[in-house]
């Protein structure tokens, strides 16, 4: 296939677990995918690794600096131009070379791109959940206004878009359908005690039973907070009121989530818990690839368990609910004061079990109001963290909870 046939793909994040993901699938089909930008925060030598693989024509740094020094150690021959910041994003994404976005940006930051892709019509691989927990009313207009494609990779939004009916353009349909089921591991505390989380170490909080993923994602399953994110972005996503939306804890991590329709029927995804499943069926889609993953195996695994999720020990799920419920911007405020806490728990500043206590004080304290605008969204979010940092002060004024031991 020629270069000009081979569909471009820029992939956001890519030094992440999703976009290390997206390239692998890539790598094995050279004659359908060409890479046409990256980008990364701060991994400098990830990236230049990756730049030196497939030839991107953009390579993205958050930081100056970080750019600067990407730049430096690129032979003087690379095709890559080394960009940097939000305006090298958009430029990355909106470029009409480009046929797909892969937007796995971990984070708040990952809103603005994601917007400026939907925005130029892109298809729009998402997954980064927080751009429609913060602004799902304003991707969803920019995505019918722009005509974009918006593909979900979170496995759990995957699964139900691969159980829902769809139409030729992509769009999921609500016929017939009576409760989507979305299905979590339970994370690395399923089992344990209150008291036994709040002695948690951030080490342990990572431990993910089944996947391997980021650090803040790791605790935000732990929390579950990240099944409260994707409550949310199942809202937006597939156009659910919440009380159409069940969470049910499936520690296996095989049914990857359902959904019940009026005539008693369930249709469900199963699949080994690699990321690579999901991303192969968003590049592809409506046609599959081959992901580089291993067949499941039904006898092997012997069980399928299922319970309801405990939210007396995990609060952060009911705060995730309350947040749709109250509308307008709760649910950037939910995010961002969970992005605190979650920071402030990997430098060991709070207690695990205070994460749900600083995102409760920041929805008390914040006012709601009509995410009409990014400017809005943002504004609420940098009152969220800067309420969710005199939470998080709060807390521990004389001394750090580090001396649990």
């Amino acid at each position: 296939m020629a270069v000009d046939d081979l569909r471009m793909v820029s992939v956001l994040g890519s030094t992440g677990s999703i976009g290390v993901s997206t390239l692998d699938v890539i790598a094995r089909h050279p004659d359908r995918f060409g890479v046409f930008a990256l980008s990364a925060n701060a991994a400098v030598e990830t990236l230049l690794a990756q730049c030196l693989a497939f030839e991107p024509r953009y390579a993205v740094m958050m930081a100056a600096d970080a750019a600067q020094a990407l730049r430096q150690q690129l032979p003087a021959h690379s095709p890559t131009q080394v960009l940097w910041g939000q305006e090298g994003l958009i430029r990355a994404v909106t470029a009409p070379q480009v046929d797909t976005v892969m937007a796995a940006i971990v984070g708040a930051a990952g809103l603005p791109s994601a917007l400026a892709a939907a925005e130029a019509g892109k298809t729009l691989l998402l997954a980064n959940k927080e751009s429609l927990v913060m602004g799902g009313q304003l991707l969803m207009q920019a995505v019918h206004r722009g005509g974009a494609r918006l593909l979900p990779i979170d496995s759990e939004h995957n699964a139900i878009f691969q159980c829902l009916p769809v139409d030729e353009a992509g769009r999921p349909g609500r016929g017939g359908v009576s409760k989507v089921l979305l299905t979590a591991s339970g994370g690395p505390f399923r089992t344990w005690s209150a008291a036994q989380m709040r002695e948690a170490t951030p080490d342990q909080a990572c431990a993910h039973p089944n996947w391997s993923m980021g650090r803040k994602i790791s605790v935000d399953s732990a929390s579950l907070m990240n099944k409260g994110l994707e409550f949310i972005e199942a809202c937006w996503m597939f156009d659910l009121g919440a009380q159409m939306i069940d969470v049910v804890v499936h520690p296996q991590s095989i049914i990857h989530s359902m959904v019940q329709y009026l005539d008693g029927s369930v249709l469900a995804q199963l699949g080994n818990p690699d990321m690579r499943t999901p991303i192969a069926y968003g590049l592809g889609w409506p046609q599959r690839l081959g992901s580089g993953v291993a067949p499941l195996d039904l006898v092997a695994a012997a069980r399928l368990d299922f319970e309801a999720p405990d939210e007396g020990r995990f609060p952060c799920l009911r705060l995730a609910r309350e947040a749709v419920q109250r509308g307008g911007t709760a649910m950037a405020v939910c995010n961002a004061a969970n992005e605190v806490a979650v920071a402030a728990f990997l430098d060991e500043q709070i207690r695990f079990t205070d994460i749900p206590l600083v995102i409760e004080r920041a929805l008390e304290s914040v006012d709601i109001v009509e995410p009409n605008t990014l400017a809005v969204v943002e504004a609420a979010d940098a009152r969220a963290r800067q309420l969710a940092r005199e939470a998080v002060g709060g807390l521990y004024p004389r001394h750090a909870p580090a001396s649990r031991a």
